[in-house]
């Protein structure tokens, strides 16, 4: 199965969960260092629908001032273009395969979609 984890090396949840999925035998895992290469705004749109997510979930509030911005309840358009602009509002770590997305806080949610 293909994987691709949007990684902060960091970051203690995205090293767990990268952690989780280099210990699978059948996983081709590509690491995406998603703070030195983004995402596209539409990968990340595409993302957090396949998580089933409004984009406003997947932001960063720890160490960032995305509170402050109206950035958890702001739509998603807006959401996405600050993102855009400062890639650390991306929560991480996000995990993609053929089963899905998720957005792996806790890390074991990895396993919803191996």
């Amino acid at each position: 199965m293909k994987a691709t984890i949007w990684h902060n090396p960091e970051c203690g949840k995205s090293r767990s969960t990268l952690a989780i999925l280099q210990g699978r035998q059948d996983i081709d895992l590509t690491v995406v260092e998603y703070l030195k290469t983004p995402p596209s705004r539409s990968k990340l749109a595409q993302l957090y629908r396949d998580a089933g997510m409004r984009a406003a979930e997947g932001v960063r509030t720890f160490k960032t001032d995305a509170e402050e911005r109206g950035l958890t309840t702001a739509d998603d358009e807006t959401v996405l273009d600050a993102m855009m602009v400062e890639p650390r509002l991306i929560e991480r770590p996000l995990v993609e395969t053929e089963k899905g997305v998720r957005l792996c806080r806790p890390p074991e949610r990895v396993e919803e979609i191996l």
